[in-house]
């Protein structure tokens, strides 16, 4: 699904020249930069970086990986991203997708913010009666990123949807190269590819992104526009779930707007998918 070859030549054509000291001119072509640029810039051999680029050159030293990240200009998340996949000899298990009903419970006292689990695959596992009335259905079976780039209808949910399908696409190539034998998110991965050109075209720019926080912003057809935080907690162990809580400010409209949210679900008007977490946990997920 991933691989540090595909990955060190889209890293390669991002790069300025003229930002590592490269002058440049009209006559050249190439996007970025040249391998043998990246070879001489890292202090390795243009045949071993050529090789790397290949696929044909296995195990790179610490050192050479310290290099290419500098010259590469990656970020922190890149850096993980680009060790992964140096080391994919030892390849993580994809892990399982039961919570443990101490999880569970804390769910239940999550109050005035929609809570769910997530886990690699974006497979929402369980949630709160206040996500489901956030996402208007049943959330046993809903996966973000189908949700997000297949099903056409849901797509206004999404108040900022171009800038959250870079985080699902970035959050998905991050998963391919912790797990790259997992057959679910390879599966996943190729639905989204033939069902979305949007998402083919953001898979091959090979972007990564970590989001562990941050603003998200719903425009739910019941209580209006919903500007919310989303603070990501990873669940100890190698279960691969995260816990997401998102909340309001206090004294906002987005406070207003859950507390109405709340209130219709109480009603029995809010639709569907205001079921509470205990019976989503055990519903099975699409691989």
């Amino acid at each position: 699904m991933d691989d540090l070859a595909g990955f060190l030549r889209t890293r390669r054509a991002r790069v300025d020249p003229a930002a590592v000291g490269i002058p440049t001119d009209s006559r050249r072509r190439v996007e970025g930069l040249r391998r043998e640029e990246v070879a001489h810039l890292s202090g390795v051999s243009v045949d071993y970086y050529v090789r790397l680029e290949q696929g044909r050159a296995t195990q790179p030293s610490e050192q050479v990986l310290d290099a290419l990240a500098r010259v590469l200009g990656l970020d922190e998340t890149e850096r993980e991203h680009l060790y992964r996949l140096a080391r994919q000899r030892r390849r993580a298990k994809a892990p399982g997708g039961r919570i443990r009903p101490e999880v569970l419970r804390v769910l239940d006292l999550v109050a005035g913010a929609p809570a769910l689990i997530m886990d690699h695959r974006l497979n929402v596992l369980a949630g709160n009666g206040l996500a489901g009335l956030l996402f208007g259905r049943p959330l046993p079976g809903l996966n973000i990123a189908r949700n997000l780039f297949l099903e056409e209808g849901e797509r206004g949910l999404y108040a900022e949807w171009e800038h959250c399908t870079l985080d699902v696409v970035g959050h998905l190539r991050l998963a391919a190269g912790q797990y790259p034998d997992d057959p679910g998110l390879a599966s996943l991965i190729g639905e989204l590819a033939m069902g979305s050109e949007r998402f083919r075209r953001l898979w091959a720019r090979a972007d990564v992104r970590a989001r562990t926080h941050g603003r998200k912003t719903y425009r739910h057809p019941l209580v209006g526009l919903l500007e919310l935080h989303q603070e990501n907690f990873a669940l100890p162990g190698e279960s691969g779930m995260e816990l997401l809580v998102l909340s309001a400010a206090p004294g906002s409209p987005a406070e207003d707007g859950l507390r109405l949210l709340a209130g219709l679900g109480a009603d029995g008007t809010g639709g569907a998918g205001g079921s509470g977490a205990h019976p989503q946990a055990t519903a099975r997920v699409r691989d």
